[in-house]
């Protein structure tokens, strides 16, 4: 009788899905749109949200669905938008820029190229989202940023992710 064949641990293959990977690329992505400005990791997480709702604060169509009880996804976002600009970093398409105020992230030299040669469907989306986003957040302060997340997400995740009321990021 012939065995089920099951792949071996090197044969799965990486899920890209609410993946460091995906939130590594939306990063250099909004990073990218929001040149020469930095974020810190909570308002960087924000943005992760917002780029992909922009519906939910008077954008274009957003890309991702409107589903109910959407606020519960930064308690997600974060770890993985961590883990994203972690990766991000070791492939040089993000720079941290460490001072008093904190960690803060900006799109590195490289970043640009890259954010170039993305032309699927969803990353040429994306992009035009992201650039919609920067202006956006062009004239809003770290104090109206995390207002509008209150707003529209929730105060809970802006007081979750405490750290972004106090350190205040460089929009």
């Amino acid at each position: 009788m012939a065995e089920e064949v099951k792949p071996g641990p090197k044969e799965i293959p990486a899920a890209l899905f609410n993946s460091p990977l995906e939130a590594g690329v939306r990063a250099v992505i909004v990073l990218d749109a929001l040149y020469p400005r930095a974020m810190d990791v909570a308002h960087l997480t924000w943005c992760d949200h917002l780029v992909v709702h922009t519906a939910d604060v008077g954008g274009p169509e957003s890309l991702h669905p409107d589903i109910p009880q959407r606020t519960g996804e930064l308690l997600v976002r974060r770890r993985l938008v961590e883990e994203g600009v972690t990766l991000m970093r070791r492939l040089h398409m993000i720079d941290a820029d460490i001072g008093e105020r904190g960690i803060f992230y900006l799109a590195s030299d490289e970043a640009s190229a890259f954010v170039e040669m993305l032309r699927s469907i969803y990353s040429v989306e994306l992009k035009k989202r992201a650039t919609w986003l920067a202006r956006f957040l062009e004239d809003k302060s770290e104090e109206a940023l995390a207002a509008l997340i209150a707003e529209r997400i929730g105060r809970w995740a802006v007081e979750f992710q405490g750290e972004a009321g106090s350190a205040g990021a460089a929009l």
